[in-house]
């Protein structure tokens, strides 16, 4: 049989035509998983095929043999998923609670007040990342028109009747409760947007189905935010869209007329707005105006010196007494650095690394588009925001207002992110050698509570 034709944006986990493989082991070995990467039948060709069996056979012992053999086990993303998002919940409301003590203590006398108002957050959270976990993708994409046509309605009252803090009117008040609309369309987003070219993955060659209606959409709700003057979030909207063009496959004149259609935006928003400007005029030396516009990166700057490699120590931090503006949600990074050291910020790093190679596993082993698009979207959220976060926090760039995911105070970011990890956990678990894997482990465990019997 020949091929004759290519399936458009075919799975990478498609069996080549004229290739049969078999083996005594079930699971998923370390040649298929490289074979995949490589992509399709011309990686599982004889001579390949016997390449790849003796470097497994050469490197089977030792620290890398045995890492190999536990990355390609079937749940090794599922539980790899889970315990990163558990590590870096703790890590967050340790540095909550140590960073935002004093502040807590001299707004109400009680040092707890806002480590207790995360730690709800956190209980409405989790509980939304296990229902998440346990949906159908089905289900899922049944929410894409109604949680996008909600974002734009509550990014549309923010700009009207919104509630002004920093310069930049991206909160809503609902009764007692202020929320950021922005953080939640963000998840929005990425599940309409890939549910939309999931539909056209047939009619992806078509530029006309490559743009519409995702960019006009991510347009009008970047527009929705920039009437509110928060050029932060507008950036993580564009790198949404231009990630998710990028993985259904744009051309590359679209990202450099898309790339020099925002820095003259930005420049423009930049340049009609004083405070903005002089962030971004003194973000590479903030000692330049050292009690205006660079204090906070400047004081963020003291924080991670003062640490050294392994830190001051949990609660001995020195900025958060009053120098150090907003310790607890956009700066937190500096205080863990301050009593963490170099070794808690390479730790988070790694954390947040670690959750992007998986993530990206969920998107390379993905049955369907979906679950491709909508797991990239994700990785590229999270590990966007770390970037921007980090990046402000080490005066690499301008403060931008974007908090670090997971870590910061603040439900409105909180809840969203660790909806979208329970989808990807359910993404995981419903690989086909991680459901078989799982429901082999009940089976036995039913089997042997049988027994005791």
């Amino acid at each position: 049989m020949t091929s004759a034709s290519v399936v458009h944006r075919a799975p990478l986990v498609a069996r080549p035509q004229g290739a049969v493989i078999t083996t005594a082991n079930p699971e998923p070995s370390s040649l298929d998983w490289r074979a995949r990467l490589a992509g399709g039948a011309a990686a599982l060709s004889p001579a390949r095929l016997r390449r790849h069996r003796q470097r497994d056979a050469a490197g089977a012992t030792g620290w890398t043999g045995a890492l190999r053999e536990a990355l390609d086990r079937p749940l090794t993303t599922y539980y790899l998923l889970l315990g990163v998002t558990a590590l870096l919940l703790t890590i967050g409301l340790i540095m909550v609670l140590s960073a935002s003590s004093v502040y807590s203590y001299r707004q109400t006398g009680d040092s707890y007040t806002v480590v207790k108002r995360q730690l709800m957050w956190v209980l409405i959270g989790v509980p939304a990342a296990v229902v998440a976990a346990r949906v159908s993708p089905r289900f899922v994409r049944g929410l894409a028109y109604p949680a996008f046509s909600v974002s734009l309605l509550l990014l549309g009252l923010t700009a009207v009747v919104g509630v002004e803090r920093n310069g930049n009117t991206n909160w809503l008040a609902l009764g007692p409760l202020l929320i950021q609309p922005s953080e939640i369309a963000k998840l929005s987003l990425i599940i309409w947007a890939s549910h939309i070219y999931a539909n056209k993955e047939r009619r992806l060659h078509d530029l006309h189905h490559m743009l519409v209606p995702v960019v006009p959409g991510m347009a009008m709700a970047t527009g929705l935010v920039i009437v509110g003057r928060d050029l932060g979030t507008a950036l993580v909207f564009f790198a949404l869209g231009v990630a998710l063009l990028w993985i259904v496959g744009a051309p590359g004149r679209l990202f450099a007329i898309a790339l020099a259609g925002v820095s003259v935006l930005a420049l423009g928003l930049a340049a009609t707005d004083t405070e903005r400007l002089a962030r971004i005029a003194t973000f590479a030396d903030p000692f330049k105006d050292f009690h205006g516009t660079g204090w906070q990166p400047a004081h963020g700057l003291y924080a991670m010196a003062s640490g050294g490699v392994f830190g001051e120590g949990i609660g001995a931090s020195q900025q958060k007494w009053g120098q150090l503006p907003e310790a607890h949600t956009d700066f937190i990074f500096a205080v863990l650095g301050e009593e963490l050291g170099l070794i808690g910020c390479l730790l988070v790093i790694s954390l947040f690394l670690a959750l992007a190679y998986a993530g990206l596993r969920v998107a390379r082993e993905a049955t369907t588009p979906f679950v491709r698009y909508c797991s990239f979207g994700i990785v590229v959220w999270l590990l966007g925001q770390m970037i921007i976060n980090i990046g402000m926090v080490l005066a690499m760039l301008p403060v931008i207002g974007i908090p670090l995911p997971l870590v910061s105070y603040g439900g409105s970011s909180l809840v969203p992110a660790l909806t979208a990890l329970g989808l990807l956990i359910g993404f995981a678990r419903r690989e086909p050698a991680a459901a078989r894997a799982l429901q082999q482990r009940r089976r036995a465990r039913s089997a042997g509570l049988a027994a005791r019997r």
